[in-house]
């Protein structure tokens, strides 16, 4: 006998809230996010960044305010990045190197006013080169590996120092983790994590970004010469590997959203934590998209982050990390 319905109703799963609840193979929690916050210079400021709206660089005194409020939605950890004066960058980065610079100042102060939160800094020069780039340049304009990897093992140790829990170099000049993995080992550090910009591409989606951190327009010529061809898959697993033989902690895929791909086949081939970054790009069409009406912003936000651990990220460095952490608790 023939059956005049479906052998099988897949909708059985979908009719009740409870039901798709008990059924959902992925679930976003606050402990998926890392916060990024960005850091100024000054006394008692919030300066908000109009090309991320929303958003606002604070400055040392109110930085652990900003920290102290994500720990208490329990996201575990806080990204911190410098927007650097522009009489403290110069052509060999020399502020990177400040035991007292913004970054450490900061960390510090995360750490007073929040020990039990995470603290990861970026480790690269662009926001202390008067070039805008992430390293030292020759008279030709090209990035310089070896010679940039040394100053980058420094301004990690500068960081470590500080009280980093983790280091992430974002550079993307070759052997840096190997170096920077020897030179905290060396002075002690055998706790500092190395979260490693593995697959860091040469993107269009960081522009709001570089309005943040005050590179805006200082670049000189483009970063193709070491961050990675949009083009490429394969060479992403290259770099991740290469990465993880130099002693990383974790790997990073960055951007997101337009790189779940590679997000999903990091997780694939490797055995150790991933997290990608919803850059500023990403989050700008996010506010912008809601602001014109085209989609409900709270339904975008979840909607996108869970796009990322359904390709298999650990987590998430997003600048919606506090709406996204209300939203799950709400």
């Amino acid at each position: 006998m023939t059956a005049s319905f479906p052998a099988i109703r897949m909708r059985r799963g979908r009719t009740e809230p409870w039901m798709r609840s008990m059924l959902a193979e992925h679930r976003l929690h606050p402990s998926d996010f890392i916060l990024p916050l960005f850091v100024c210079a000054g006394q008692g400021c919030e300066e908000p960044i109009a090309a991320l709206q929303g958003v606002s660089r604070w400055t040392v005194d109110r930085i652990g305010a900003q920290a102290k409020a994500a720990a208490a939605l329990g996201i575990p950890c806080v990204a911190l990045f410098p927007n650097t004066p522009a009489g403290l960058r110069s052509e060999r980065a020399e502020e990177a190197l400040n035991p007292d610079n913004l970054i450490c100042q900061a960390v510090r102060a995360v750490k007073d006013a929040c020990p039990d939160i995470g603290v990861l800094t970026d480790v690269a020069l662009d926001p202390y080169t008067a070039h805008g780039h992430d390293g030292l340049v020759d008279e030709r304009g090209r990035v310089l590996n070896d010679e940039t990897t040394a100053v980058l093992v420094s301004q990690a140790l500068v960081q470590a120092e500080a009280g980093a829990d983790i280091v992430a170099p974002s550079d993307m000049m070759d052997g840096r983790v190997a170096a920077i993995r020897a030179a905290l080992e060396g002075a002690g550090k055998i706790d500092t994590a190395i979260m490693a910009y593995a697959a860091k591409y040469a993107s269009a989606f960081y522009g709001p970004f570089r309005d943040a951190v005050g590179s805006r327009g200082l670049l000189k010529g483009d970063k193709r010469g070491y961050q990675m061809d949009p083009a490429n898959a394969g060479e992403a697993l290259r770099e991740v590997a290469l990465d993880i033989a130099e002693g990383a902690d974790m790997v990073m895929v960055k951007p997101g959203l337009p790189y779940l791909d590679i997000v999903a086949a990091v997780r694939r081939e490797f055995r150790l934590p991933v997290f990608a970054y919803q850059v500023s790009g990403e989050y700008a069409m996010i506010e912008h998209a809601a602001a014109a009406g085209a989609a409900e912003r709270d339904a975008l936000i979840l909607e996108t982050l869970l796009a990322f651990k359904r390709a298999g990220a650990t987590g998430i460095l997003t600048y919606h990390a506090v709406d996204a952490a209300r939203l799950i608790g709400a």
